[in-house]
């Protein structure tokens, strides 16, 4: 196959410079991942929404099979352009789809044109993996994760615990990062199962040099007992609800 021709362009994104175009707009908010450690913002996660601040599924419901390449990457550009703008000084959490990536090293093209445009340091980009999006090859995320970071890019999988568990993930390739799915991080101070479940994944997560975020905390009575297993990245309205295209502080708990 032959190498594409790199892709950014800011006055064509959206159309054939990045594959497909979209007849669509979107933007972002962005949510605090906090290090209660250090009572500092660790990243900033990006969430897709509307134009005008609608919820994600305002957008998501217009991607497709002919269009999810091209929603991809501009997703890419678009962050990485807002979280200049903003002077995001922790690090950025962008969400990436592994079957709009057919190789890791040509797609990654945009991404690194964008930040270089925009002087947006690559090594504070972690790349995101929701854990429920169905993936026919094992061997083509492990690709993307390993290829990811050995350019220097940190890479998390959202909502494990959820959907499609992948345990032969974290074998073959573990993440940087997991993110405990909220299903499991919900009122987990009285139910033992679930303490037994996400001590499990902590022990694992140790094992194999990663760290754990525990998303969807509410509650101090969640985020004392996720404290107390040693866990220290957090992310939730507990600290603070996404910020439409502004980077919201957190608050503690006391």
């Amino acid at each position: 196959m032959d190498k594409p021709e790199v892709l950014f362009d800011e006055s064509h994104c959206g159309q054939c410079a990045c594959g497909e175009g979209l007849d669509f707009s979107f933007s972002f908010a962005f949510q605090p991942i906090v290090d209660a450690a250090q009572k500092s913002v660790y990243a900033y996660e990006a969430l897709v929404r509307g134009t005008n601040g609608e919820g994600a599924m305002s957008v998501l419901s217009q991607v497709n099979e002919r269009n999810r390449y091209s929603f991809d990457q501009i997703c890419r550009v678009k962050a990485v352009k807002l979280a200049s703008r903003l002077d995001m000084q922790p690090m950025l959490s962008i969400n990436f789809m592994p079957n709009a990536v057919y190789r890791a090293e040509y797609c990654i093209r945009t991404t690194l044109a964008a930040a270089k445009t925009y002087n947006f340091d690559t090594s504070k980009i972690i790349f995101e993996l929701t854990e429920g999006e169905n993936l026919s090859s094992v061997e083509h995320l492990t690709s993307i994760i390993e290829a990811y970071q050995e350019m220097g890019f940190s890479t998390a999988i959202d909502d494990f615990g959820a959907g499609y568990s992948r345990f032969n993930i974290m074998m073959a390739s573990p993440p940087d990062l997991l993110k405990l799915d909220m299903a499991l991080v919900r009122n987990i101070h009285n139910e033992p199962n679930k303490q037994a479940v996400v001590a499990g994944i902590i022990t694992m997560m140790r094992q194999l040099g990663g760290k754990i975020v525990a998303e969807g905390v509410e509650t101090p009575e969640e985020y004392y007992w996720l404290r107390s297993q040693g866990i220290t990245l957090f992310q939730g309205f507990l600290f603070a609800k996404p910020g439409f295209e502004c980077l919201p502080e957190p608050v503690w708990p006391d």
